[in-house]
Parts: C-alpha cells; structure tokens; sequence
C-alpha cells in the first residue's frame, strides 16, 4: 500500500455509503486491487481500520471549521451557519447504517465521533452563540446552553432517526430549517433580518 492517505479516504467512503459493518475487509480488499494481507501489514483490525478513517474524515472536518472561524471571527452567528453548513454536507455522505454500526460493533470509532461532536461542534458552537450574545446579536433572555442542546446538538439522530432526511430534502433546505429559523428566533431584532 503507497498511500495510506488515499487507503484511508477510500476505506471511509465505502463505510459511509454501505456501512462500516456491511462492507467487509474481503470488498475493501477487492475494490483497491491489494490483498488482505497488504492491509493487516498496516493494520491490526477492522476496527483500526473503521477507527483511522473515521479520523481522517474528521480531521479534514475539522480544518473546515477552524477556516471558517478564522473567516467569520466577527460574525459569530454567520460561523454558526457555516459550521453546520459543513456538517450537513458531511452528513449527507453518511448512510444510517453507519452510524448505526459505530454505535453497535465499533465502540472506539463511536468515542471518537461522540468526542468530536461534543468538542468540535457542541463546543465550538456554543463559543459562537456566546460572542454572538456578546455582541447583541442574540437576544440576552437566551439560555444559550439549552438552545444549544435543544436545537443544535444531535442532528445526525434528528435527519436518520425514521427515515433519510437527506432523500427528501436538499441540504439548503435542511439547514433554513434545523439551524437558521432556530437562530432567527433567538436572534435580536436588529440582527435577525441579516441571518442568510
């Protein structure tokens, strides 16, 4: 294997689409053209393989968002929009089952995806609500906390939890309607025409 990069995006592309249970070492194998054998050179296990894809997926997540905090720094609520923005767009790449699988047979990919919704995301998030209040943007009667975990935590269980939101809706749609009306209505009043 010459580019365990290129190994990686494609292992998490094929356990996003068809599930990280569902698509076996032997169908990795096959797709890339290399043997098994090739592969538990450089890994251990399914789940390292499951564990360092997913990684790679968020690490590229997570260069997203530092970007666009440094770009909106004086726009909280715009950074806000754009976090999800990404978000929504990653997610849409996911199948349920993935999630699903995580949850039931990888529990350390599933800490790591846990961890990084509540740091990067939860976490990041709730800073910009905060800067935005600061700046008179939101309202001050706002629980920022709540509204955080009401509204803006767990979209991944909100878009699969019946059926794929993401088969019905387009990812513009979605966040008008998950995110931004949300922020309208914590927003002042000042602010709130501008939110886009």
């Amino acid at each position: 294997m010459e580019n365990q990069e290129e190994f990686l995006e494609f292992a998490i592309s094929k356990f996003l689409k068809f599930g990280s249970k569902r698509f076996t070492l032997d169908d990795l194998a096959h797709e890339m053209g290399i043997s098994k054998k090739t592969i538990y050179r450089y890994f251990s296990s399914k789940e390292e393989i499951v564990q360092e894809s997913l990684k790679y997926l968020l690490t590229g997540v997570q260069t997203e968002i530092t970007e666009v905090r440094k770009r909106e720094k004086n726009n909280p609520i715009q950074g806000v929009i754009s976090i999800y923005r990404i978000g929504l767009n990653n997610l849409k790449k996911f199948s349920p089952s993935f999630l699903l699988g995580l949850q039931k047979y990888y529990p350390r990919a599933n800490e790591l995806f846990n961890e990084f919704r509540a740091k990067e995301i939860h976490d990041c998030v709730f800073d910009l609500l905060q800067q935005a209040q600061i700046k008179g943007q939101i309202r001050m009667n706002v629980n920022l906390e709540l509204t955080s975990l009401l509204y803006l935590n767990r979209l991944e269980y909100v878009l699969f939890s019946s059926n794929n939101l993401f088969d019905k809706y387009s990812s513009t749609e979605l966040l008008e309607h998950l995110v931004i009306n949300n922020l309208r209505g914590i927003a002042t009043q000042a602010y709130a025409s501008k939110l886009s």
